[in-house]
Formats: C-alpha cells, structure tokens, sequence
C-alpha cells in the first residue's frame, strides 16, 4: 500500500511562533496571520509617502512596518501606507494631540488603530524585509523591525514620564512624533494635490489656503513650533 506523502511545510507557524513566542505579541493564529492592537501597542497609520518624511527626521521611533496597498487594507486603498507602533492605548488620545496642536482635520491622513484593532503581520526580518520589502505572502514588511528578547513596549513612542527623544533613556515622545507626522502629512497631501493639477502651479486645495492664512495670521498650528 502507498504511503501518503508529507504536505509541503508551510512557514506559516514559524511566522505566529516568532510574534507570539519572542516578542510575546498577540495574534489572530489565522491566515493571513495579523497581529491585535490595543494590547502591547497601539499603532500610528499614515501615507508612506509622509511615513518616509517622518523617519528622516525622527531617528528613534520604535519598529514601524510598510503596508502595501491592496492587502490588507480597505479596498479603497491605493497607497501604501507606513505604520509605526506607539504604546498601548496611545490611540485614543490622537484625537485630542491633534486638537492641541490645533491641526484639527488639516491631517485627515493620519490615522490610529488600538483597542479590538489589528495589523497585517509583516514578513519576518530575516527574510529580507528589514528595508520596507514584503515577501509574496505577506501584506506588510518591516521597516524598523522589533528585536526579540527586547522589550519593545520601552522603545514606543508615549506620553508622560520618561518619553521623551533624546533624553537618553525614555521612550519617543508621541507628541513630538504627532506632531511632526502631521506636519509631513499635510506637506505630501499639498504635494500630491499640486502634482495633479495640469493647468496651474498651485491648486486651490482647502488645505493649502486654510494653512497658508493661519500662517500669515500668526496662527499657525502649534506643532509648527514646537
């Protein structure tokens, strides 16, 4: 009698073994594998585009992943997104930064996921993703990739004592890193706004009059100061 060959092994359980076991983060255990916000971190979403302004000027920024359009994401998607990990339950105050730096819908790109949310799981770093690439299967990379053994909840952006960049020991401060990626999102929004116009240097966006009056106004948002 033949004997039944062994199914093909599927890198699958290593992927949930490694998220689970060496950092300790929860998943969906289903495929494709995801990863539960709102329990070790909460995550900050935004353009890639703006994502990529964001990481020049913030050297420290805890691990933050690049999500690829079309997988993973609402079907409306159509650009890649960049998305960095923040403490847990730092997604509900977002909200409440932006008002304080009175950005109010001006950054309408930036976005969190937290509580009873969840994150496609990024392909592992060893896998040559530690630069932003995604393997065939998965729908997200890493960018700056967490490291096992580490405390990863110690590197995430927050607010309080001991955040703080540069301070030497505490992690980013997330009103800083709010701060300036909502800078950086309304920067590429009035870019990708101007590259669209056919006919005119500048387009009549909302956003850019709102922004440039505030400024002459002396009014401009509070992050810009900080």
């Amino acid at each position: 009698m033949a004997s039944a060959l062994p199914r093909p092994h599927s890198p699958r359980p290593a992927v949930r073994r490694w998220y689970e076991e060496e950092l300790g983060w929860a998943t969906t255990g289903t495929e494709p594998l995801e990863l539960l916000t709102g329990v070790r971190f909460d995550v900050l979403e935004m353009p890639a585009d703006a994502g990529g302004a964001v990481l020049r000027r913030v050297p420290r920024t805890g691990p933050v992943a690049l999500l690829r359009p079309g997988r993973g994401a609402k079907a409306a998607q159509d650009r890649p997104k960049l998305l960095l990990l923040i403490a847990a339950g730092c997604a509900e105050e977002l909200p409440g930064i932006l008002d304080w730096l009175e950005w109010g819908t001006l950054a309408a790109d930036l976005t969190a996921r937290g509580a009873g949310g969840r994150m496609p799981a990024p392909a592992l770093p060893s896998r040559g993703c530690a630069s932003g690439g995604c393997g065939p299967r998965e729908a997200a990379g890493w960018v700056r990739p967490p490291r096992p053994g580490y405390e990863a909840e110690d590197s995430l952006p927050t607010t309080g004592i001991g955040a703080g960049i540069g301070d030497g020991g505490g992690a980013p401060d997330l009103v800083r890193l709010v701060s300036t990626a909502a800078t950086e999102c309304h920067r590429a929004r009035l870019v990708r706004a101007r590259n669209g116009q056919s006919d005119r240097a500048y387009g009549d966006q909302p956003l850019a009059f709102s922004n440039a009056s505030r400024m002459s106004a002396g009014t401009r948002p509070r992050s810009l100061t900080l």
